[in-house]
């Protein structure tokens, strides 16, 4: 069975998949403590809310004896190129993962599958599906299951591909053999923490999400802290710089998913282009994209900071000052700011 599930899984667009138990180390619940207790966390209340949860699967779903840890890659193909998107001030840099629809629902449809496959063949049996979704530890299930280790930049890597896909998990009351874990292979290279815009990685595994971009643009909820935003640059959701720069990524692949290829030129987007959306432009084309949650008010904000950050133009300046009386504070105060910069320079 344990090997029928894994060729089903390749079938269902996944890349690979493992199996592991519903237990994790006390080694794993020690380190969360300490990242919990150092605030790492910042305004990511359910971080702390469900605590150790996450570390005990079978807690969080009673009766789980296995775990099929999954995992599909996103890169899109025939997005423009990543580099050349951040070191062009006049484009929106848009994570790579959020090009496309939504992952929640596209890996947990394709796990509902696998279980309903599984249980045509082996009958009933309880199982829940997850992606991103729950307190659960993907990266640590998914290093346990031998789908992968974990990079220094805390996040999957694989060295046949690198790390750009997305895990999902499938806890089942079926009672599956294990697969081993895998060894680590980072060695004594430091990349990830050495491209980070803003010092997030403070130490090897260890990440500090307060000055974390990709936390600054899609979990904070209020104003981005002004000695920050001069280094997100025109990373307006997200942040690939740690993925960029690692080695084993050169071995990655594009995803073969249709839903994650480029919608509405999101991957080549001026700042300007889109600050000029208004709130039904972002509703009717950020429905079904993880953008989506953020929100109109955060979109604009995190486009004020990329445009603070731009080249001084005349049309940054005029798509600025066009909105110096928005009707949010928020993005009132971060447009404030960007224009600032920009009068500072003589305009």
């Amino acid at each position: 069975m344990a090997r029928q599930i894994k060729a089903w899984s390749q079938e269902l667009g996944f890349a690979e998949a493992r199996i592991t138990r519903p237990s994790l180390p006390v080694e794993a619940e020690q380190r969360l403590s300490a990242w919990l207790a150092a605030g790492f966390h910042g305004d990511m209340d359910y971080m702390p809310r469900h605590g150790l949860l996450r570390l005990r699967p079978a807690e969080l779903v009673p009766g789980t004896l296995s775990i099929v840890s999954v995992r599909m890659n996103y890169w899109p193909e025939g997005a423009a190129d990543a580099a050349a998107q951040l070191q062009d001030g006049e484009r929106a840099y848009v994570s790579r993962y959020a090009l496309g629809r939504d992952y929640h629902k596209v890996l947990r449809n394709r796990l509902q599958k696998l279980a309903e496959r599984v249980q045509a063949v082996a009958g009933p049996m309880g199982h829940r599906a997850f992606t991103d979704s729950a307190p659960v530890a993907e990266v640590s299930l998914a290093a346990q299951a031998g789908l992968g280790w974990r990079g220094k930049h805390t996040l999957l890597l694989t060295r046949e591909q690198g790390s750009l896909f997305f895990l999902g998990e499938l806890f089942t009351t079926l009672p599956l053999p294990a697969d081993p874990a895998q060894e680590e292979h980072c060695g004594r290279c430091t990349r990830c923490l050495d491209a980070c815009p803003t010092g997030a990685i403070v130490a090897p595994y260890q990440v500090d999400a307060r000055r974390c971009i990709s936390y600054l643009t899609i979990e904070l909820f209020g104003a981005i802290p002004e000695g920050l935003r001069p280094l997100i640059g025109n990373r307006v959701y997200g942040c690939d710089d740690c993925q960029l720069a690692c080695p084993w990524n050169r071995f990655a692949v594009s995803g073969a998913e249709a839903d994650f290829a480029v919608r509405h030129g999101l991957d080549r987007a001026t700042l300007v282009e889109l600050f000029a959306w208004r709130e039904t432009d972002f509703t009717a084309r950020m429905a079904g994209s993880p953008i989506y949650r953020i929100g109109y008010e955060r979109w604009l904000r995190n486009l004020a900071v990329g445009l603070g950050n731009a080249p001084t133009t005349e049309s940054v300046v005029a798509a600025l000052r066009a909105r110096l009386d928005d009707p949010s504070a928020l993005v009132r105060e971060h447009v404030a700011w960007a224009l600032a910069r920009h009068v500072a320079d003589g305009h």
